[in-house]
């Protein structure tokens, strides 16, 4: 069987670097980081009062109060930027087939700040069950899927993707490989979240998960760094339209790149840690790289996931240059977590966001933030340190881990 070839016709995001994909590629490529002290609420008490907040949003700027009130924050934020994408691809939405387009979104918690609101009501009120009859359909996390098929007719496949931190690149996988196999010619996909509420920031804490760094909170995400203390909560969401390439020739799409390799695989090692020699993330980039024949030296650019935990920055670096071997000295690499924060389930959609735009612009966004080598990780690794460094970038790959051992890679091309 002849698969199909898959190509990006759309992008959208809502960030802590932007509400647009315009501005938040903008202040990406100039290296500002979009963390500040919480206003979603009273930190005070919290062991982490910093997070990578989306700026300057209400939902009433894009919602009307009535449909807000049914929509948790992660699902506005799926909405937004599925809408941008769409837009930006210049589907005729009225025309096209609607059986043929489908949705396939990704979120590791769903409506966290939903059920937080609605429990601790109940248990501060006087023991009357009364919870807000939209309570499931806004905290459930496929709800979002469901919601921006709803708004366009979209009928072809449509669910949504679980797998904590790898959520939205596993989504991406599924839209490319079921495109390639003939199951739908357009797949809006992507991710969102919005987990920066007491229990998302306090549960987390719980964990030693998150950096701790609240005199300084523009410095705190710092991958790589010798004296790096996990990562910093980001929220937001992000949507690509991928398109069957005949299909998108046809209609005379603009297009971004070409999807030409996704891999899946598991550590199988440990609730939350790494695999400490990296296994996982060896493979799931070798698997991405078969998937479609792409050679370890043509790849110019890694997204890493790069969260700034202690043990998973050396692993990553340590996966890569096994699979790259000397190559890996040619690479760009760098995490834009150290602007975004983590984006959690969305945090893939964002990152390959980031790998196309590093591909039409010929430009590798920094790592920000590194103030002191960490004497396990190679020095000779181009880690993108401080500022956007130009380069001809014609492959892009960007991975994803998320607590459980999920692991999740994807690769584009320039077409």
């Amino acid at each position: 069987m002849e698969l199909k070839r898959v190509v990006v016709t759309g992008l959208g995001a809502i960030t802590p670097l932007g509400n647009s994909v315009e501005e938040f590629w903008k202040n990406l490529a100039n290296g500002v980081s979009g963390c500040e002290p919480i206003t979603r609420f009273d930190a005070t008490n919290f062991k982490t009062r910093f997070a990578c907040e989306v700026k300057n949003y209400s939902p009433t700027d894009y919602f009307d109060r009535k449909e807000a009130r049914k929509l948790d924050m992660f699902a506005q934020f799926a909405m937004i930027a599925a809408e941008q994408a769409v837009q930006d691809s210049g589907i005729d939405t009225e025309s096209i087939d609607h059986d043929e387009v489908g949705v396939i979104w990704g979120a590791g918690i769903g409506g966290i700040q939903t059920f937080s609101e609605e429990i601790t009501n109940y248990v501060t009120g006087d023991g009357t069950p009364r919870f807000n009859p939209f309570f499931i359909p806004k905290m459930i996390a496929d709800i979002a899927a469901g919601h921006i098929s709803m708004k366009y007719g979209f009928r072809g496949p449509n669910f949504n993707v679980v797998s904590a931190c790898a959520s939205s690149t596993n989504a991406i996988g599924d839209a490319f490989n079921l495109i390639r196999l003939g199951k739908a010619n357009v797949f809006v996909t992507g991710g969102s979240e919005a987990a920066i509420c007491e229990a998302g920031i306090g549960g987390f804490n719980s964990m030693q998960a998150l950096s701790t760094r609240n005199d300084d909170p523009a410095t705190a995400s710092r991958p790589f760094d010798k004296d790096r203390d996990g990562f910093v909560m980001g929220e937001g969401g992000a949507s690509l339209i991928l398109e069957e390439y005949e299909h998108a020739k046809a209609r005379g799409a603009k297009i971004y790149c070409e999807v030409v390799g996704s891999g899946m695989t598991a550590d199988a090692h440990h609730l939350t840690a790494p695999h400490p020699d990296g296994l996982g993330a060896r493979n799931v980039m070798l698997a991405a790289l078969k998937d479609y024949g792409i050679k370890p030296e043509q790849v110019d650019y890694i997204n890493v996931h790069g969260t700034a935990t202690p043990r998973g920055d050396i692993a990553e670096t340590l996966a890569i240059k096994e699979v790259f071997g000397e190559h890996a000295y040619n690479l760009n690499i760098s995490s834009t977590k150290s602007m975004t924060g983590h984006l959690l389930g969305a945090a893939g959609a964002i990152e390959a966001i980031i790998s196309i735009l590093a591909i039409n612009n010929n430009l590798v966004p920094p790592t920000i933030n590194h103030f002191e080598d960490d004497p396990e990780i190679d020095p000779k690794l181009n880690l993108t340190f401080h500022k956007a460094q130009e380069r001809e970038v014609n492959v892009a790959l960007s991975n994803t881990f998320g607590f459980g051992g999920h692991n999740a890679s994807v690769i584009f091309k320039a077409i």
